[in-house]
Order: structure tokens, then C-alpha cells, then sequence
């Protein structure tokens, strides 16, 4: 792996995590269940993200399932979460 490679991912990750600080600060103190159900769904993105670069730096094929594996458990439990604000309940 080339010096410049191993920066730009070095520099990514920092960059996702002081990304994740702040959304988890917006996840603690938001005001709506709104703005804490997205500051969730950035979190997820985030890990997403964090997983397919060190995926990268070990140039392995396995991290990428497993982000696929997060995007999926993402999905589910944004809807599930989106029912519940909307009716109170997730299932009928």
C-alpha cells in the first residue's frame, strides 16, 4: 500500500469519527424523535462507511459483507422505527 493510500484512509476514518461524535451529540440532544431517528440512520451510515475503508486497508472482501449485513439491519430498523413515531406501535 502506497504512503498516499494510507493517509487518505488514515485521514477518512478521523474524519468519520468526529463526524460520528457530532451526530451522536444530535442522537442525545435532539429535540424531536425526528431528528434522533435520522442522527441513527447517519450513525449507521457511518459504520457502513468505517467498515468498507478498513476493508480497503486490509484489502480483504469480508468487510464488505459485513457493511452489507449493517445496511440491511439499517433498513429494518428505520422502518420499525418509523412506524412506531407514526402509530405508536411497530407491529399490528
Amino acid at each position: 500500500m502506497s504512503a498516499m493510500l494510507s493517509f487518505a484512509i488514515t485521514f477518512a476514518l478521523g474524519c468519520y469519527a468526529l463526524g460520528s461524535i457530532l451526530v451522536l451529540l444530535r442522537l442525545i440532544r435532539g429535540p424531536r424523535a425526528q431528528d434522533r431517528v435520522f442522527a441513527l440512520e447517519l450513525l449507521y451510515f457511518h459504520a457502513i462507511l468505517v467498515v468498507m475503508v478498513t476493508g480497503i486497508r486490509h484489502q480483504s472482501d469480508r468487510y464488505f459483507e459485513i457493511a452489507l449485513a449493517i445496511a440491511l439491519f439499517s433498513f429494518v430498523s428505520s422502518v420499525a422505527m418509523a412506524k412506531f413515531i407514526l402509530r405508536g406501535e411497530v407491529i399490528e
